[in-house]
């Protein structure tokens, strides 16, 4: 296909037997995060859900662990949490398999932790929960104030790869990264059917996100998405091969400064002509914003749709925000056509 982390280990018959090879094919910003490579497998057997006694088998039993665990499924499962998932570091939940869903209640939290690898699961229909007694790890049930319901949230993390998931519907964001989170990268996931799609960044007042790194990759946001793909402040963002297919609004916005670096991304604009522009920015004056570091490098644009550039032209000012090789704009639809969780077959290539 092209793309560089499916071409990695799709082609393998085998990959069953060889789920962990997964783990050397992170790219971006987050390529050094091995999830639960180092870590036995384990199972998730039970679909049910008790947030301060899990089941042996469930899958937060396995989240919370302390120890590194490949966490893999039986079989087709829709996971309905009764309260927000907090996983613990060194973790991969790998759906690949079986069609695996969390939806209909709480949805993950990374929090405070590192080296998280979801990859395959279907996210959406997340709700609000809480307030509530939440177990974290076995030796820790905290309480948990009233959550925002966004399928990801990644609170203070680093190290975390979000790969081949598809999101929609959720209270809040579909992916938020705030407080100081870096060291992410969002890859080939299926986004549709929401408003406010992706924050980067807790606030414009929140100095410690100027650390921020994240690669957003070879992702497909599709059908009824309005504005966040993503929503920047701070630190430095590239925004690599994506393929934008719908927004209401616009497609990439920011404040307070965050360097974004646009290479080789396909933007198809609305037919609304008040949506064309790709950009957004916020709480700023033109004087102010002219000075922020935007590029748009190798993109594609359809349907009249544009991006209006800022700040310093330069490579130099963007090497912060430069994680991978950008491809051709025009290999995009390839390289995110198999978006989202993949129906991989044992001892069939996925």
């Amino acid at each position: 296909t092209g793309n560089p982390i499916d071409d990695c280990w799709r082609c393998d018959p085998h990959w069953h037997s060889h789920r962990k090879r997964l783990a050397d094919c992170a790219i971006g910003f987050g390529k050094n995060t091995i999830g639960g490579r180092d870590g036995d497998f384990y199972t998730v057997t039970d679909s049910s859900d008790d947030p301060v006694n899990p089941r042996p088998g469930s899958l937060r039993y396995g989240a919370i662990q302390d120890r590194p665990l490949w966490i893999i499924f039986a079989r087709d499962m829709t996971i309905v949490l009764s309260q927000e998932l907090i996983v613990n570091s060194h973790k991969t939940i790998d759906g690949r398999g079986h069609a695996v869903r969390i939806a209909y209640g709480g949805c993950l939290t990374v929090q405070y932790v590192r080296n998280v690898i979801v990859h395959g699961i279907g996210i959406h229909s997340c709700r609000r929960t809480g307030p509530a007694m939440v177990r974290s790890s076995p030796g820790h049930v905290g309480w948990r104030t009233v959550s925002d319901g966004d399928g990801i949230s990644i609170f203070g993390s680093r190290d975390v790869w979000i790969d081949h998931c598809f999101l929609a519907d959720c209270a809040d964001g579909l992916i938020d990264a705030i407080m100081g989170s870096t060291g992410i990268t969002i890859s080939n996931n299926y986004f549709r059917d929401h408003n406010k799609v992706m924050l980067l960044g807790h606030s414009d007042s929140y100095t410690l996100d100027k650390m921020m790194q994240v690669t957003i990759a070879f992702n497909h946001f599709g059908e009824g998405l309005v504005q966040r793909m993503p929503r920047c402040r701070y630190g430095y963002f590239h925004i690599v091969n994506n393929h934008y297919t719908h927004w209401r609004m616009y497609a990439i916005g920011g404040s307070a400064n965050p360097t974004i670096n646009s290479q080789g991304n396909r933007f198809v604009a609305p037919a609304d002509v008040n949506s064309k522009q790709v950009t957004k920015r916020e709480f700023a004056g033109e004087r102010s914003w002219m000075k922020w570091n935007w590029r748009s490098e190798g993109d594609s644009y359809i349907n009249g749709a544009y991006f209006r550039p800022s700040g310093a032209g330069s490579a130099a000012v963007y090497a912060k925000a430069s994680s991978l090789p950008a491809r051709p704009a025009a290999l995009v639809p390839a390289m995110t056509a198999f978006a989202g969780p993949l129906n991989c077959r044992h001892h069939v290539s996925c």
